[in-house]
């Protein structure tokens, strides 16, 4: 990829290049590694104006991945309450999300991700850092843990999605939310907090 050089002001363009240099660099090294400096010099712009338009890095991330909702703020209020009942408003509030008109967007990621390798490294991020870390972070599982429970979880959580909303095979495609929150929250919660002999 050429790099560009110098640094472009502010105007209409600067957002979007932003946007392109971020789902770049963050597909390439990952959430963690990347960087706004390196964002900011693979866009050609000052860091401060990648903070103007978009905040934090997490901010960033989110809109260079067209997300229709910041985990951030939906997680803690899913996960509020019972940590035994943690994997069944997991599961609801997924669903919720993706049965909403905001879910479109993630279901065309999904799409994308099934056939491209560059996208699917973006959602493989977004996945682990905005959604499981969280998650796992919020019912205060071991660290240690932390890694394989959270791909467990993925397991569930990305063979739903894909079932129901790309495959779209039947009956659960068309299953009613709370059919499939009470089938599979189990599952997740199983993975989220009980002992799993073999792995942990």
């Amino acid at each position: 990829m050429v790099r560009r050089t110098g640094r472009r002001p502010g105007n209409q363009d600067t957002r979007q290049s932003i946007l392109e240099a971020a789902r770049s660099i963050f597909a390439e090294r990952g959430f963690d590694k990347a960087s706004i400096r390196a964002i900011a010099g693979e866009a050609g712009v000052d860091p401060a104006l990648v903070h103007h338009y978009f905040g934090t890095k997490e901010k960033l991330f989110l809109a260079s991945m067209n997300s229709p909702v910041d985990p951030a703020e939906l997680l803690p209020k899913a996960l509020a309450g019972p940590r035994e009942e943690a994997g069944v408003r997991l599961v609801r509030m997924l669903l919720t999300v993706w049965d909403s008109p905001a879910g479109a967007a993630a279901v065309a990621l999904m799409r994308s991700a099934m056939s491209n390798e560059w996208t699917a490294r973006l959602m493989r991020e977004f996945v682990v850092t905005q959604v499981l870390r969280r998650a796992v972070a919020e019912l205060g599982i071991d660290p240690a843990e932390a890694p394989t429970r959270a791909a467990l979880v993925a397991t569930q959580i990305s063979g739903l999605a894909v079932v129901r909303y790309v495959l779209k095979v039947e009956p659960v495609a068309s299953a009613d939310t709370e059919a499939l929150v009470a089938a599979i929250g189990p599952t997740v919660q199983r993975y989220l907090t009980d002992d799993l002999p073999g792995l942990l």
